[in-house]
């Protein structure tokens, strides 16, 4: 299945329109660009992600998803490469689409990224005063390369 989301960072308050919030804790049995397999803990779900390379503008690449217990997640992520994402996603709707707000923690504090996932890269989407510059493409904020530069190092 291929993805395509564009990333932007957040540059005012969101808050107001938040639908949803849940914490996400994360780690990766493999961060190489070509494949990266991501382990996660979402409220108390556990998933298995698989993510391809991203094609030229970043904004779109092959993903597969697979629901697993939390506990099978939490037993993974003890065997994950060094560096856990912890995080909280706000869901904020933007008819037609939902922007998914991440509020990062931990070694990554003070970054807030917000994603929209559409139907093509070219499609036309309402872009809140909240939503600052936009960084699709720009691999330092990648999930996988926060878990080894955090923001806080940059």
């Amino acid at each position: 299945m291929q993805e395509i989301e564009r990333k932007f960072l957040v540059k005012g308050d969101f808050r107001p329109f938040v639908s949803k919030s849940t914490r996400i804790v994360q780690g990766y049995l493999s961060s190489v660009p070509e494949r990266t397999v991501r382990v996660r803990i979402k409220g108390d779900k556990g998933f298995l992600t698989i993510k391809g390379i991203g094609s030229e503008s970043g904004a779109s690449r092959f993903e597969f998803e697979k629901e697993i217990t939390a506990a099978e997640a939490a037993e993974l992520m003890k065997i994950c490469e060094r560096g856990v994402i912890d995080k909280v996603r706000h869901l904020v709707k933007a008819e037609p689409y939902l922007f998914e707000v991440d509020e990062f923690h931990g070694e990554n504090e003070g970054l807030t990224v917000a994603e929209i996932e559409l139907p093509d890269e070219n499609a036309a989407f309402a872009k809140p005063d909240w939503l600052g510059e936009e960084v699709t493409g720009d691999k330092r904020y990648y999930n996988s390369m926060l878990m080894k530069q955090p923001y806080t190092k940059w």
